[in-house]
């Protein structure tokens, strides 16, 4: 009886730490070797399903092949450097994919840290082929369901994280901008010289 008691006494006291430990969610590695170097994201093809196959399709058919990070936005938000660095094919009809369906950060869980790759889009629902990278924590891009703004309650759809080359994003964003360059409010964030990603490649797992 004693002996009975202590085995159950010891699934008691496992349960929470199993519950508290759940596996970590696969992610599939990408490397988009650029002019200024490699920069490796991971992506969240569990918890982001539908974004990070869409980025992967991209990956695997060459669609980013030759294309550019054209957009360097600048924060003046502590720490520094802070912003985001925006690539991709740039609505380009030969290389575009149909727009996918919009996965909230609220749903996913993958939320717009420091490294986040992240959908470009206009309205939710409309990203194709344009990402950007954070350079620091962007809350503001996260879905905020209790928010009054239709837009804001949907936010961006992060769908992974920079691994290696961070210096690479902080040396793209610091590369000078054409201050006549873009439309609206992106007007004086392009860069002068858009920094070409050679090549997007699967790295083995």
């Amino acid at each position: 009886m004693l002996k009975r008691f202590a085995a159950f006494l010891a699934l008691l006291l496992a349960a929470p730490i199993a519950a508290q430990s759940p596996a970590t969610p696969r992610v599939e590695s990408v490397v988009l070797e650029t002019t200024m170097g490699a920069i490796t994201v991971a992506l969240e093809v569990e918890r982001a399903p539908v974004t990070a196959a869409n980025f992967l399709r991209y990956v695997d058919e060459g669609r980013l092949d030759g294309t550019v990070f054209y957009r360097a936005m600048p924060l003046e938000w502590e720490p520094q450097p802070n912003g985001l660095i925006q690539g991709g094919t740039q609505f380009d009809p030969e290389r575009i994919l149909p727009p996918i369906a919009h996965e909230r950060t609220s749903d996913t869980g993958v939320l717009h840290l420091r490294g986040a790759i992240s959908m470009a889009r206009y309205e939710p629902g409309s990203a194709t082929g344009d990402f950007s990278i954070m350079l620091q924590p962007q809350p503001g891009l996260d879905a905020n369901p209790t928010s009054d703004d239709p837009d804001r309650r949907e936010g961006y759809a992060a769908f992974g994280y920079v691994t290696a080359g961070m210096d690479v994003v902080e040396a793209i964003h610091a590369a000078p901008t054409d201050p006549d360059k873009g439309e609206g409010w992106m007007k004086g964030q392009m860069l002068a010289e858009p920094v070409a990603i050679v090549s997007a490649r699967r790295l083995p797992e």
